[in-house]
């Protein structure tokens, strides 16, 4: 049974193994050139996808696989899957919730570090044979104000790690306030980058979260706060954002994510007040581990005729 891998997976942790012992095979398509020259002879054989939210699978897409059966997102997000599509095809869409969220809650936490404490800087002065001049001071993170855009599973984690290692005061912005929660609620994104020092963006991708942070919610932040994003590059606008740092209006920024890529603007590659990683925040072994037993789990149940583990919400 052949399954179509669109996103790039580490292979170390015996993806074509696991899954040729689970009775399919693997065809990768990890580029856009190869997927849009998809053999239509290999395009026959294929009865489920697994992909990831930023790559996703359209209508047009599922209309080529004549005989899909299945989608999986290998992680929580399918912003980029046409769920409805494939819904009035009656092919299930599965997804990954709770498989990487303390990779991604330990890399926000090691990128407002890196921001803060300008890790980049000091370890290329010091490469650079800087060691003295390069002693610059730095603020901590202690007590400071963290505010969560987005309190799901991951900024709750996110939460509880500053909260309980650095003793910051935690508030969020979600579309309606959580219930049993010790921490406080902004009804709107500016006012909460007001009360920040650090604002953390841990909200879904998607047409609903583009653009979210702008310009005017980046002022409210200041000159002393902190961004880190985490979720999708296209809920922070990137011009606004590179205007802010080019122009001091931000103290810095963090970003795993960015808007459009692998490509990155050049003008973000000469700031030094931002930290940038190749959206890798969601990446460890154990993440990879949960992801293909999740996936592994949903593809038995579904071609065992069962209902799958984790739909996503329809």
């Amino acid at each position: 049974m052949t399954i179509a891998l669109l996103s790039h997976v580490d292979l170390d942790a015996g993806y074509p193994d696991r899954f040729e012992a689970a009775g399919f095979t693997l065809f990768f398509a990890t580029t856009p050139e190869q997927r849009a020259s998809l053999d239509p002879q290999t395009a026959q054989q294929i009865r489920a996808v697994l992909t990831i939210g930023s790559i996703g699978l359209s209508a047009s897409e599922m209309d080529n696989l004549p005989n899909l059966q299945i989608i999986c997102a290998q992680g929580v997000g399918y912003e980029h899957i046409d769920v409805a599509a494939a819904k009035q095809r009656g092919i299930p869409v599965t997804h990954g919730p709770g498989t990487n969220n303390s990779s991604v809650s330990d890399h926000t936490l090691a990128l407002m570090l890196a921001i803060t404490r300008k890790i980049p800087q000091f370890d290329a002065a010091v490469r650079g044979g800087e060691w003295k001049k390069a002693r610059w001071n730095t603020p901590g993170m202690a007590g400071k104000r963290l505010g969560i855009i987005g309190m799901g599973n991951i900024g709750s984690l996110i939460a509880r790690r500053a909260a309980g290692g650095f003793d910051m005061e935690i508030a969020y912005h979600n579309r309606r306030p959580l219930q049993d929660t010790p921490y406080r609620y902004f009804p709107d994104i500016t006012g909460l980058a007001q009360w920040a020092d650090y604002l953390v963006v841990a909200t879904p991708g998607g047409k609903d979260t583009v653009r979210l942070v702008d310009a005017n919610v980046l002022s409210a932040l200041g000159p002393d706060g902190f961004v880190i994003n985490i979720a999708r590059g296209s809920v922070v606008d990137s011009n606004a954002l590179i205007a802010s740092l080019r122009n001091h209006e931000i103290a810095g920024a963090a970003l795993d994510v960015v808007d459009g890529e692998p490509q990155v603007p050049a003008e973000m590659l000469t700031l030094d007040n931002l930290v940038i990683t190749p959206h890798v925040a969601g990446r460890s072994p154990e993440s990879v581990e949960n992801m293909m037993t999740l996936v592994l789990s949903n593809l038995t149940a579904h071609f065992g005729s069962k209902p799958v583990m984790t739909p996503v919400p329809q």
